[in-house]
């Protein structure tokens, strides 16, 4: 790899967030507080927050041509992302997501995907340049699977580690778990990509499929880290109060994109010591599940520092 770039290829969303005592049932009518406005979208969210934390990214996305695609633009911009390859669609709208937030950070989320669903292969490969020389290439559910599958081949065919975060869960072909190195599911997504409700064997069924590593992310109860033919590790999380969960696997997936490329991947698969990657990476979720909002929560590269040193 020949430098420290991220690719980023994912959703750009607009979150509209209410904060509620209690998480609606069907059909239930639920009392919140004020609306909140915030940009979103995993792979926003995940483009974000590698860019707070130092690392040079640039970000492949597909925004409408209207005020919220407009309004996510201008922010990539003032966050410091390179925006050449976010196009602007005016067949279909930017995306949205509705989210009510219960106690705990606890949530459910509703996304129309509006110009998250209209980038297409023929769109990564347009963005070919965007691929040249970079060190990760972070991918999430969001956008329709071959897009997703074009991109990690994309990565695959220059060299990059690609990671996939596979939100939201949905069955997978073949093909991209053999194109891909770290999957990192959260315990629910493990379960559906695998049929097993047990993290050590879903982690192990993955593995079966051609990734090098697999990340099963447990919440505050840290994470769990296979790979083949040795034994997993369970890496402990941080004990914070949690406001809002919303952006924390995203803060996870971005922390952990910065960390490889601070610490090369192949050295990782040798040693097996993923201990202080996945530290710094429960670190900045943490950190962002302690604030409202998904890229408002998400820290810089000074906090993420503070924390770790004076606080755990």
């Amino acid at each position: 790899m020949s430098d420290s770039r991220i690719v980023v290829v994912g959703s750009s969303n607009t979150d509209m967030v209410v904060r509620s005592d209690k998480l609606p049932l069907p059909g239930e009518t639920v009392l919140g507080g004020d609306l909140v406005i915030a940009p979103g979208g995993k792979g926003a969210n995940q483009a974000v927050a590698a860019v707070r934390l130092g690392a040079p990214v640039t970000f492949v996305a597909k925004v409408g041509k209207d005020m919220f695609g407009r309004q996510a633009l201008e922010n990539f911009r003032r966050e410091g992302l390179d925006v050449r390859f976010v196009l602007e669609d005016p067949a279909a709208p930017s995306g949205v997501a509705l989210i009510v937030v219960g106690p705990g950070g606890q949530n459910i989320i509703a996304v129309a995907s509006g110009a998250n669903h209209r980038l297409r292969p023929a769109d990564i490969g347009a963005a070919r340049e965007a691929f040249t020389g970079c060190a990760v290439v972070l991918l999430q559910l969001e956008t329709p699977i071959e897009t997703v599958l074009a991109a990690a081949k994309a990565g695959r065919n220059v060299g990059a580690v690609v990671i996939l975060n596979p939100a939201p869960a949905q069955p997978l072909p073949e093909e991209l778990y053999r194109s891909v190195d770290i999957i990192t599911p959260n315990e629910t997504e493990a379960e559906i990509l695998t049929g097993k409700n047990d993290p050590q064997t879903a982690a192990a069924v993955l593995l079966e499929r051609g990734l090098k590593m697999v990340i099963v992310t447990l919440g505050k109860d840290g994470a769990l880290v296979a790979t083949k033919g040795h034994p997993p590790q369970r890496i402990a999380g941080f004990n914070v109060h949690a406001v809002d969960a919303t952006a924390a696997g995203d803060a996870f997936n971005g922390a952990l994109s910065v960390a490889l490329t601070r610490k090369y991947f192949k050295i990782i698969l040798e040693t097996r010591d993923v201990t202080d990657t996945i530290r710094y990476a429960h670190a900045v979720a943490a950190l962002s599940v302690t604030r409202l909002g998904a890229q408002p929560s998400l820290p810089t590269a000074d906090e993420v520092k503070y924390f770790l040193t004076n606080i755990f």
